[in-house]
């Protein structure tokens, strides 16, 4: 709880006059209300719909404009029109919407009651009482039991099952992991086993105010006149998991909104694609336009009403009130806002969410989206941001649960100079992993785990054959961890490790015979080939964010006392007894080769201690350990004095395997031109190796830049002189490049169009620097130069921050994409936000707009949803602004010839259904069916995805090319059937020229023309365009004939009073010429100038169209894509991912977190890129004579 005055807040747990434990005042003495724990995100109930609703629709800009059009329409002296033309789509368009906004409410309302309703056990009088989530308070007493969600509180643990208050936890909610991690009570309070005991419990928390550090917690508990410090390892957070403890009891410290995970969630955005913010650009602007019609219109008005109008007022006398020309041509003005407001038709933001809406239907339904194992569908949560998946540029992803799959596996290894795990073949060279053998058989080993398995059987022989160090190898394995034993049955072993990776290595000395069995807080057994071995555990030296690196120290039943230590090569090798020096090269070596592999590395080395130097050493660690002050600093000293002159042993070499598809997804993606950053709160090395094994790293790079400084001027420095190696390198490759040439809008800086390719890597506390307000332009700029970013050990919010700082500084599109609850920030604050779901929790995927089980998805969102909702989204545009300019401008063409009387030349039922029957449907079927080139291409050809990001199809450019295709049609729609009736005759020779006939004409001829332009347009058929097609133009001529027939004239004769009208012209001939001509010299201009533009600027989707036209009947040719071995960089691959360790716990009750290791270095690599000629927007002069050799072999297929 926070507190007023004194930022601090107090939970006290004694019984209430009900029994309840419930919270209590400051210290400061000032009362602060504690939240409720009632999760609410619904936004209406029944009472308040309807006006909220209707309040939040009429925020639109463009339902305000029909309003204030209806309005107009009802004033009889300027309204031209019937009212039904603008209430009947207005109501149409406001019920639609409401319906949709109910539904979506009835769901957050019944995801709210399920959260709210879930029960919990309360200790209430003494006694444990079923109550709802939503009505528990700060200072109650929970009951958790196995396996069950901490679903809306932070508790403090009280007490649990296991010795020593110890219970275990999954965090996949908060960060991802599926991992087991540990709790631990306090002593004091781990007694407290049963509701007697706890009803007594009138202790007195104060603690640090709510915040969202997911890793720290800091209070004190006041109990029994004593204090005890309290700590995170205390906490049991909401969104973990209780897991293999029969039970625990908590005291709620934070609830609801106050708890650290609601805490890092962030505030929910309401996010906007940038077509919706063009188009309320483009609406404003053609309101303007709109605007100056009517003012010409009406200018227009008040001069014939004074020039002319004024001679004819005897049989065209002015309306009652009108009494100039002035007041005539004002009139007028309002007259004609209304007959031209449909150049913004409110049809037009129904048929966007009707498109979108079925955009999304096709994600959910599309089986290649669909995970089987975990039978998981893709799901799109949003239905307004599907046309701006095609123009992502740059993607935010997680590493662990995104782009891993957080499976270690045990891979190679180094024992006193000599490499395991590479398998020859009989001729001594290393087989492929198609060739290998049977694994090795552990079938001697009862206790072996089944699921692993090992490929090189020489290890497992020099177990048996007794090697002394390989057996001191396994024997440090099987020693120096954290991990927890739980044996199930008589040999069923089940490990519980803090990390993958340390349970990989555990494991891997109990298969080869060296079996963790189990531990005491004083002892370690270990049965060494089949023989149960004690050894008393000593001492545990944990990680913390400098050590990199562990140690225990253990005795053994002869009485040597030994150290073990494993850690990152970077710092154990400095840390060897001087006669390790040949060995410790060989070692490197095999290092250097494991880490080319994009393996994860550990250092294993041990110390023989002696008896009086332990115990002198052990008295200073217990005064250390009870320091007031300074305790982490003393304990650090005493450490790293221990770990010194150690005799080296190994190293160990782990594959963390990443998701299927990862390595093909990243590069398909990178040659789609997008950027993509990764940010995980992991260590440093670990993310790189994971950077190396998906390529998004390779030797084949520049340069990798790595951003370590911890003060701000060693980030500006390192990131200064990142700058200045590119520039460096681009004026060397480029031959003196002048950088005066124009660069594309889209480059921020010359950085941007540089050669070579480069990658940089950027530490936590380095980047708290780089984000600050003064250096973060600096970090932008040297990152977007860059073709891969990785950030390590981030926190939640400066993942957000990140995202922010491209959305501020880049007119570019970005997606962010995770799994765990660490990653909700990043995800609402992207553009876009993507969740994985399946295994590793389910609040990423809450609050994202997309969600799926596997990274490799993510190809075929963006390169084919994406891209053809894109596509389909303008094309829908385009075509919706033309038809409405070609029906709407002929009214205004028309008032030079109706004295400027806003008379309209349709009549009031063709207005009215035009939009809404006519051509709705037409355009609604291209824009949910259409595709310019079906998905393979789209997969194949990653390019295609460049016009998006380059937002080529849909712009102010193509806007008012759309105009004046519609303004072209309406000035030839109206004309020539204008002159065509100035001297045209029916068959019977009377005059055929009269009202009702024209307006029949110039519709019929609008219909047709833009019928057949929307068939132009569509560049993939189905039944349904078909149908829509010609069942639209059929619905019109039953329509007309209806409306001029002689039964509705009998039933509404003041309504439809030009009976026989549509029958009597279009049976004449002359009406079908000018049909026929109009369209024609409406359309054959369009058909030229795309033909010409087929023939001489062709699009790429063109080509593709056309090789898949001369390719049909041959077979796809599959790129191969040349895989050329890495020379391993020096680069440590640190094999440790978990952030936190046993090792106190086990000890005494303290935990101490783990955290990132510094890289080595890195080699700098120069080459040319394998995707220059799709990423280089320039070109450098004499390039092409100064290339790199290798680089005419390295072809892209585009």
């Amino acid at each position: 709880m926070g507190c007023g005055a004194a930022g601090h807040g107090a939970v006290r747990g004694p019984p209430s006059p009900g029994g309840r434990a419930s919270s209590a005042s400051q210290r400061a003495g000032v009362q602060r209300e504690v939240p409720s724990n009632c999760i609410k995100t619904s936004k209406y109930n029944i009472v308040t719909f309807l006006p909220v609703n209707l309040f939040e629709q009429f925020q639109e800009v463009a339902n305000t404009y029909f309003l204030f059009l209806l309005i107009l329409q009802l004033i009889p002296q300027i309204s031209s029109l019937s009212w039904f033309t603008t209430i009947v789509p207005l109501v149409l368009v406001l019920t639609i919407t409401a319906v949709k906004d109910a539904t979506d409410d009835y769901f957050r309302h019944k995801s709210d009651n399920q959260v709210n309703n879930r029960q919990s056990q309360v200790l209430i009088g003494g006694v444990l009482r079923q109550e709802q989530w939503m009505n528990v308070r700060v200072g109650d007493i929970i009951k958790l039991e196995n396996n069950q969600f901490v679903a809306q509180a932070d508790l403090l643990l009280l007490s649990s099952s296991e010795p020593h208050g110890l219970c275990y936890i999954e965090t996949a909610e908060l960060d991802g992991e599926t991992n087991m991690k540990v709790r631990q009570a306090i002593p004091v309070t781990a007694e407290l086993g049963d509701t007697s005991q706890l009803a007594r419990f009138d202790g007195e928390v104060i603690c640090e105010p709510p915040n969202n550090k997911l890793d720290k917690f800091g209070g004190t508990l006041y109990w029994k006149e004593s204090k005890y410090p309290l700590s995170n390892q205390n906490m049991l957070l909401r969104g973990c998991v209780l897991r293999n403890t029969e039970w625990c009891f908590g005291l709620v410290i934070f609830a609801g909104p106050d708890t650290k995970l609601m805490q890092n969630s962030g505030r929910t955005k309401f996010k906007r694609t940038s077509i919706d913010r063009l188009m309320n650009t483009l609406v404003l602007w053609i309101f303007g336009f709109l605007v100056c019609m009517g003012v010409i219109l009406a200018i227009g008005n008040a001069i014939w009403e004074h020039e002319v109008g004024v001679c004819f007022q005897i049989y065209l006398p002015w309306d009652e009130g009108v009494h100039s020309a002035f007041f005539s041509g004002f009139l007028s003005f309002w007259s004609y806002i209304i007959i031209l407001n449909t150049v913004v038709p409110i049809s037009l933001y129904v048929s966007v969410e009707v498109i979108r809406l079925g955009h999304s239907y096709f994600i959910n339904w599309d089986k290649k989206m669909y995970c089987a194992k975990r039978r998981t569908p893709a799901e799109a949560c949003t239905t307004t941001l599907n046309e701006e998946l095609g123009q992502v540029e740059y993607i935010f992803s997680d590493k662990t649960g995104t782009l891993t799959q957080n499976i270690m596996v045990f891979s190679k290894c180094s024992v006193n100079g000599h490499s395991y795990g590479d398998v020859q073949d009989m001729l001594g060279h290393k087989a492929e992993l198609g060739e290998r053998p049977e694994p090795v058989d552990f079938s001697f080993n009862p206790l072996a785990d089944p699921r692993f398995q090992f490929w090189d059987p020489s290890l497992l022989e020099a177990v048996k054959l007794g090697d002394l160090h390989v057996h001191e190898f396994f024997r440090l394995l099987s020693l120096c961890h954290t991990v927890m034993s739980e044996e199930k049955s008589e040999g069923e072993l089940l490990y519980k490790a803090q990390s993958p990776d340390e349970g990989a290595l555990v494991t891997a000395a109990r298969n080869f015979g060296f079996v963790f069995r189990s531990r005491t807080p004083k002892t370690i057994t270990v049965h060494e080939l089949g023989q149960a071995i004690t050894y008393q555990l000593l001492a545990i030296l944990d990680f913390n964010n400098i050590r990199k690196r562990m140690s225990v120290i253990v005795r053994s039943p002869e009485g040597k006392i030994r150290l073990y230590c494993k850690g990152a090569d970077t710092i154990l090798l400095e840390r060897l007894h001087p006669v390790n020096q040949d060995l410790s090269s060989i070692t490197t070596d095999h290092l250097n080769e494991y880490a080319g592999e994009g393996l994860r590395t550990l250092v294993l080395a041990y110390k023989d201690l002696e008896e009086s130097y332990y115990k002198d050493w052990s008295e200073r660690l217990h005064r250390a350990g009870s320091a007031p002050e300074a305790r982490e600093d003393h304990l650090a000293r005493l450490y790293d004095e221990v770990e010194h002159d150690m005799m080296l042993l190994g190293a160990t070499a782990i594959e963390d395997k990443l998701q299927q598809g990862v390595p093909e997804t990243i590069a398909i993606l990178t040659l789609a031109n997008i950027k993509i950053w990764v940010l995980t709160g992991d260590k440093q090395e670990t993310a790189v190796n994971i950077g190396y094994s998906c390529k998004m790293l390779t030797d084949d790079m520049t340069e990798v830049f790595v951003v370590t400084g911890h003060t701000v001027l060693e980030v500006r420095e390192e990131l200064r002189k990142a700058r200045e190696k590119m520039m460096d390198a681009s004026r060397s490759v480029c031959n003196g490049f002048s950088y005066q040439e124009k660069l594309s809008s889209k480059l921020t800086s010359v950085l941007e169009a540089i050669a070579g390719e480069y990658a940089l890597v950027i530490n936590g506390h380095s980047l708290a620097h780089a984000l600050e307000a003064d250096m973060e332009a600096e970090f932008l700029e040297t990152a977007c130069a860059c073709k891969a970013v990785i950030c390590c050990r981030v926190t939640p919010l400066q993942k957000a921050q990140v995202v922010e700082l491209v959305k501020k500084y880049k007119k570019a599109v970005t997606l962010a994409i995770g799994d765990g609850a660490n990653d909700v920030s990043m995800i609402k604050t992207a553009h876009i936000g993507v969740g994985i779901s399946g295994q590793e929790g389910i609040q990423a995927v809450l609050a994202s707009d997309y969600s799926f089980s596997q990274f490799k998805f993510l190809q075929r969102l963006l390169l084919v949803h994406g891209r053809w909702s894109y596509l389909r989204m303008c094309k829908f545009l385009c075509y919706f602004f033309y038809k409405n300019f070609a029906f709407t401008m002929v009214h205004f063409w028309f008032g030079f010839f109706c004295g400027f009387s806003a008379q309209t030349v349709y009549d009031q039922y063709f207005i009215t259904l035009y939009n809404i029957v006519y051509t709705s449907l037409p355009v609604l079927a291209m824009g949910v069916f259409d595709q310019d080139v079906p998905e393979q291409r789209s997969m194949e050809y990653p390019k295609l995805y460049e016009p998006g990001q380059l937002n080529l199809l849909f712009n102010k450019r193509e806007f008012f090319i759309c105009i004046a295709q519609g303004i072209y049609t309406s000035i030839l729609m109206f004309f020539i059937p204008y002159g065509v009736f100035a001297d045209a005759t029916r068959d019977d020779g009377a005059q055929l020229a009269d009202y009702q006939s024209f307006a029949v004409t110039v519709a019929t001829s609008l219909v047709i023309v833009v019928s057949v332009q929307i068939g132009l347009d569509t560049g993939f058929w189905t039944a349904i365009n078909h149908f829509f097609i010609w069942g639209s133009l059929a619905a019109y001529f039953a329509i007309l004939f209806t409306m001029h027939s002689d039964g509705l004239f009998r039933m509404f004769p003041n309504q439809f009073r030009f009976v026989g009208n549509a029958q009597n012209t279009l049976a004449q001939p002359t009406v079908w010429l000018t049909i026929a001509l109009t369209a024609v010299v409406c359309i054959v201009p369009v058909v030229a100038f795309r033909f010409l533009k087929l023939d001489l600027k062709p699009e790429l989707s063109d080509t593709v169209r056309y090789t898949q036209l001369v390719r049909k009947k041959q077979k796809t040719q599959h790129r191969c894509m040349r895989h050329a071995g890495r020379v391993g960089s020096r680069r440590s691959g640190y094999a440790f991912s978990h952030q936190e360790g046993f090792g106190e716990l086990i000890m005494s009750g303290k935990n101490m977190r783990l955290s990132s290791l510094a890289l080595s270095s890195f080699a700098p690599r120069p080459s040319t890129s394998w995707i220059d000629t799709l990423r280089k927007k320039k070109g450098c002069e004499g390039s092409s004579a100064s290339s790199p050799s290798g680089a005419a072999d390295k072809t892209l297929r585009v």
